[in-house]
């Protein structure tokens, strides 16, 4: 299967990052009567969003055949992106839409144990991500080398930012546009060593 282009790859991984980011510039900071409405309207949109931000580990995976280390590898980044994926979402379900809607509706005491909930649940969907990101990288790392490791490298810096930074401003728009570029370094590092060893196998039929 022919490798997507890098240009191609690094806006397809960059895309839901940056999306996040731009939210977390108009997250607000606090949870109150006055910000309820903004804050679960921003959640309730976000919620298909975040799921994507595991597509630069498992789009390099796409279309390939892996046995042995790399399948066990494989097989973590898939189950990782997957731990990631349902727990934030409980995250953005109970912290994010539920909260503000008892907040919204004057119900006093609820909303601090449903911050309690949902951290607990984005921590576990941080960890997921992380052992994502470890899978991935080390996976990439056997097959493309170290050009891959900028990227990874990037990656656990905002997998670690990610635990309690959510996407507030300002550490966390940084975490998302660190993902961003971690993604993009990933994307380009694959791609390129798919087009050297795809021009590689080209040129060896030519050699006597």
């Amino acid at each position: 299967m022919t490798p997507l282009p890098a240009l191609r790859a690094t806006a397809l991984v960059t895309l839901a990052p940056l999306l996040l980011a731009a939210a977390g510039i108009m997250h607000p900071a606090h949870l109150t009567a006055a910000t309820a409405g903004h804050w679960i309207a921003l959640h309730i949109a976000l919620l298909p969003v975040f799921p994507f931000l595991v597509l630069g580990l498992v789009l390099p995976l796409r279309g390939r055949s892996f046995r042995g280390i790399d399948g066990v590898l494989a097989l973590l980044a898939w189950a990782g992106s997957l731990c990631y994926s349902a727990y934030y979402a409980g995250l953005d379900a109970v912290a994010g839409i539920s909260a503000g809607v008892v907040v919204d509706h004057g119900v006093h005491g609820a909303a601090g144990r449903l911050f309690a909930t949902g951290d607990e649940l984005g921590r576990a969907g941080a960890y997921g991500l992380t052992l994502a990101v470890l899978a991935t990288s080390t996976l990439l790392w056997r097959r493309h080398g170290a050009r891959v490791l900028p990227g990874a490298v990037v990656l656990l810096a905002a997998c670690w930012s990610f635990r309690d930074s959510h996407i507030f401003w300002p550490r966390g728009v940084l975490t998302m546009l660190g993902f961003a570029l971690g993604s993009a370094l990933l994307a380009v590092a694959s791609s390129a060593s798919e087009a050297d060893r795809t021009a590689t196998e080209v040129e060896m039929p030519a050699n006597p």
